[in-house]
Parts: structure tokens; sequence; C-alpha cells
């Protein structure tokens, strides 16, 4: 062979390598989809959005330090609009169509339960981020493919009538629920906790996320005897029961699940918002962890409109979410593939993370698909646009 044709050969050969190694570098590249459906419009949107920080902080650290298995995460999200039936239209589009190899769930009870049994039945991990019905873990699949890094509702009834009645002396309880599933998830959960304390329930009330004036349930419940009030309901609800509150000038204290936290309370009820006290699995202070101080620069740094801790309610959001995407990764990183049943097997195999909100230890096992528990709740109210741990 001529010098000429020898030369040719080799570049020849050389471009075949280079476009190999540009094509393995490419495969190399491609990016693990992972989903999120969520409220992004509406009263709840200001929650969406806080999930969706959380999850973004999480995923530039964990593609800085080389992704998952050196592929890159990359985020797709859908607006459910609070909707279950868009929900589980956007679920399916992200399953199926994106190829997301994990789905992750936003604010609504109602939406997620409606996402479950797709979720079971493609054999998709979904990763509950912030809704609290039980029955979303405790599905009673037989292959359950629902995680979740929040509260838990009969866990947080229990946490609620505890402090209900050591901290706000309640004698006589009265509920007032959203009328959806979430609110009878609740109802249940109370009516157990209570009986387990020997409290009487003095009267049930329904609220309709339409309802502008609750003044006739409530003064039903003042009629009745009730001396504190256990509240579900998200945003608007929520501060409607305020409202009427302060109509009816009756300062009676209101102990709730975490629905306040989702978007303008403070706006939307106006006075007496600081009367509510509410859980959440964590509030940013003055004093965080340094992992806290970490995740606070980063949200200032990626978000300038974040100036101080006022700016980053609701907290419960972007931690729970930062934490669910750093386990996810692990999970990610022990599957054998990116089939459903690999990582799901994957969440099952995390030992530990040292996360936002605490330190996981064995978060997940076939038996327990939720990593948090009623240690991990806090207790806050509003000070002014503000959520702060409770003091007393």
């Amino acid at each position: 062979m001529s010098g000429k044709s020898l030369l040719k050969n080799w570049r020849k050969c050389a471009v075949v390598a280079v476009m190999s190694m540009m094509s393995a570098a490419t495969i190399a590249a491609e990016p693990i989809k992972v989903g999120l459906v969520t409220a992004l419009s509406g009263q709840s949107a200001k929650s969406g959005e806080a999930l969706t920080r959380g999850l973004t902080i999480a995923i530039n650290e964990i593609n800085a330090a080389g992704g998952v298995k050196g592929h890159p995460l990359e985020l797709v999200r859908r607006d459910d609009e609070s909707n279950p039936g868009k929900g589980m239209l956007a679920a399916r589009e992200l399953i199926q169509r994106e190829k997301v190899a994990v789905l992750f769930g936003g604010l609504d009870t109602p939406v997620s339960l409606a996402i479950v049994p797709l979720a079971n039945q493609l054999k998709t991990p979904f990763v509950g981020l912030w809704a609290a019905g039980t029955g979303i873990t405790h599905n009673g699949a037989k292959e359950n493919y629902v995680f979740r890094v929040s509260a838990v509702d009969e866990l947080v009834d229990e946490a609620l009538v505890e402090y209900a009645s050591e901290k706000k002396g309640m004698k006589k309880a009265g509920m007032i629920l959203v009328n959806n599933p979430w609110g009878e998830s609740n109802e249940k959960g109370f009516r157990a906790a209570l009986q387990k304390n020997n409290i009487p329930v003095a009267g049930v009330e329904r609220i309709e996320d339409s309802d502008v004036d609750l003044v006739p349930q409530l003064t039903r419940l003042k009629n009745d005897g009730a001396d504190t009030l256990l509240m579900v309901g998200n945003v608007g609800p929520s501060a409607q029961v305020v409202k009427s509150l302060h109509k009816m000038n009756w300062q009676v204290p209101v102990v709730s699940h975490w629905g306040p936290a989702g978007g303008r309370f403070s706006e939307l009820a106006g006075p007496g918002a600081d009367q509510v006290t509410f859980i959440q699995t964590f509030v940013f202070t003055d004093h965080n962890s340094a992992k806290g101080n970490q995740v606070m620069d980063e949200l200032k740094k990626q978000y300038p409109q974040i100036k101080g801790l006022a700016d980053v309610t609701p907290a419960v959001g972007i931690a729970n979410a930062y934490d669910a995407m750093h386990l996810t990764a692990m999970a990610l990183n022990n599957a054998s593939s990116l089939d459903g049943t690999a990582i799901r097997d994957g969440f099952y195999a995390i030992k530990d993370y040292d996360g936002l909100i605490k330190h996981y230890q064995q978060p997940f096992t076939v038996q327990q698909h939720d990593a948090l528990g009623p240690k991990d709740y806090v207790f806050a109210q509003f000070k002014g646009e503000q959520i702060l741990p409770v003091t007393e």
C-alpha cells in the first residue's frame, strides 16, 4: 500500500474513531428525565414553585457532581391546576411520552390519589413531595411504586390533637375540613386521635373551595361548645375560615394541617392570620444547619427575588423536594437499569443520607414508603408574610 493510501486509510479510521467518540459522548450525556405534576397556577402556585425550586437546586448539585452514572438529570413539569383529571392526564403524558424515569407529585391529595393507580399500573416510581393523604402510600397495591418525602395525615392528626390538647388546652374539638378526600382522610385520623385522648367532638363542618362566608358553619361549632378548631384546607378555604372568625369576633385557637403554608395565606386571610398554628416538616430560620445555609445561599443565587427568610415561603415545599430529589438520585444510582422495578428496588437499597430536613437512615423499606414521621414535624405560624417556628 502506498504512503498516500496509508494516509487516506488512517484519516478514514481517525474520522470513524472521532465519530464513535462523539457518539459515545452523546450517549453518555443523554439526560435522565424526571417529571413533576403540581399546581403551577391558581392560589397554590407559590407552593408549586417551591417544589420546583427544591428539585432544581438538588438537580444542579447532582449534575455538578457528575449526574447519575454520567447522565445529567432533567426536570420536566406539568401544571395539574389542582384538578385530579388534569393531573392524571399530565402524569400519563410524562410517563408515556416524555419517558420520565421517576414522577414527582405535588400539592393536592385528590390529584395524587388519582395518579397512584396509574403509577402502579405502569410501574413508574411516583414520589410525593407535599400531599399528605394516608392512602397515597398506603394504597393497598400488591406492587407499590409510590414513595413520599412529606407528612402523613394519620400521623399529622395525632400530632395536631396532642398539640391542641397540651398547648391550647383543647377540651372539646371542632373540625372544619375541606370537602374532598383530603378532608375525609383527616376526619378519620382526627376521630381516632381524639378518641385515644378522650376528647369529645363538638361537631364536624365541611368547607368548599368556592365558599366565601363560613359564619354559619363556625356558628354551629361555637354553639356546640368547640373550644379549639382543628382545620384542614388549602390556602383559599383556610383564609376564609380566618376571615369568618374575624367577622364573628370569635377568638378561638385554630390548629391546622399545613394548608395555610401553601400560598398567599396571610394576604388572603387578613387580620387573624397569626392565630393559626400549623404543622410543617421544615422551616428556615436565622440559625440553620450548614446544609440549610447552603440551600439558602443557592436559593438567593438562583432566584434573585429571594432576599431573605420571608421570600422562601413555603420552605416546606423546598425542603421536601430537595431531599426527595437527592434520595431519588441515590435510588437511580442503586438501580441496575432505568426499569421502574429496578428503580423501586433502588429506593429500598438506600442506606443513609444526610439531608436538609434530617439524617435519613434506610428511609424506605418494602413495608415503609414514607421517609418522614412524627418526630420530623414542627409547628409554625405566620408573622406578617414570614413563616416562623412557634416559640411557646
